[in-house]
């Protein structure tokens, strides 16, 4: 795991230790879609492949989680959910998610499907657009 910072990556302002470091760790899980979606964007940008394994649907989840280590997460908007809600079972949440590989930069737009699985919210899928700069 990469250094953990002050702020959770996810956006939120709260501290990483009482935002996304216990849903990471283990110790709680995600009450909605929107939390599970911020947990995934803060593992992105921590590097935390495991994490976005464990919490992917496995009809959907690939063999192995890989990232790019050149790329910074540097931003992340929640622009609409729908459901995802502690009692739904389904979810939708669209992001936008900013980045940056060296001298490029540019936002992930995604609007991503959540459902529960074992009493837990997990990713699906998502149809996104990126839009370099």
């Amino acid at each position: 795991m990469s250094a953990t910072p002050d702020a959770c990556p996810c956006g939120t302002g709260t501290p990483y230790g009482a935002c996304c470091g216990p849903l990471h760790s283990g110790r709680r899980v995600a009450p909605t879609a929107e939390a599970l979606m911020r947990s995934r964007y803060a593992a992105f940008a921590l590097g935390l492949t495991a994490y976005l394994a464990d919490t992917w649907h496995p009809a959907t989840r690939p063999a192995s989680v890989t990232l790019d280590s050149a790329t910074a997460w540097t931003g992340l908007v929640i622009e609409n959910t729908t459901a995802g809600r502690a009692w739904d079972t389904t979810g939708t949440v669209t992001f936008a998610a900013s980045w940056r590989s060296g001298r490029r930069h540019g936002t992930q737009r995604e609007t991503s499907r959540f459902t529960t699985l074992d009493g837990r919210w997990v990713y699906v899928d998502g149809v996104s657009a990126a839009n370099p700069a």
